[in-house]
């Protein structure tokens, strides 16, 4: 069964590193670096199908602001809420914004949505928007490698373990995005939250 699981993970690891980083990713991406710790994925790869994720991802988003951005401010909640917000940010601080924007929940997807309503050029947010995909890919997979050998320390007979581990952290991320996601609806509808 454990061999079974591990050429699953072997076969599907990059894909689903890939298609998870397209959209919100952090979860997988931090799975994929504790896989790639534990010798079921190689971590050059993880780590280069994250940034390629990720990059392309937000330019997606960020091309649908440009092409229907308005559009979807309007008809979306989410994005009427936060457009403001963006623009005042991008108006003040777009470099350090676009660099960071993945590491900010709830602005991951409609954040470049709303970058792309603004005047910031294409080829900036471009060249941007790689930067901070290289720089969350090497973050968010380098803990998850770097928690893998943090447990091999711990635990001497790891190998018994490794794949509950890797289910313990993609049930974590789940749990911690739901918990988020309630949360910040909880935060929405406060009356008494500042404006």
């Amino acid at each position: 069964m454990s061999e079974m699981i591990s050429t699953f993970v072997a076969t599907y690891g990059y894909l689903a590193v890939f298609v998870g980083t397209l959209f919100e990713g952090e979860t997988i991406l931090l799975a994929a670096g504790y896989a790639a710790q534990r010798g079921l994925l190689d971590w050059p790869i993880v780590f280069a199908v994250g940034v390629l994720g990720g990059t392309l991802g937000d330019q997606i988003a960020f091309l649908l602001g440009r092409w229907k951005g308005a559009y979807m401010i309007s008809h979306f909640p989410a994005l009427v809420q936060r457009a403001p917000r963006v623009h005042r940010l991008l108006e003040r601080h777009h470099v350090a914004l676009i660099l960071v924007i993945r590491f900010l929940y709830g602005l991951r997807i409609v954040g470049p949505v709303i970058m792309g309503t603004s005047r910031v050029p294409f080829v900036r947010f471009a060249l941007l928007n790689i930067v901070g995909a290289i720089l969350w890919a090497l973050v968010v997979s380098g803990a998850g490698y770097y928690f893998g050998m943090a447990l091999e320390a711990l635990i001497t007979d790891i190998n018994h373990f490794e794949l509950l581990i890797l289910a313990g952290i993609l049930l974590a991320g789940f749990i911690s995005a739901l918990w988020l996601h309630r949360h910040a609806a909880r935060y929405k509808n406060d009356p008494n939250k500042p404006e």
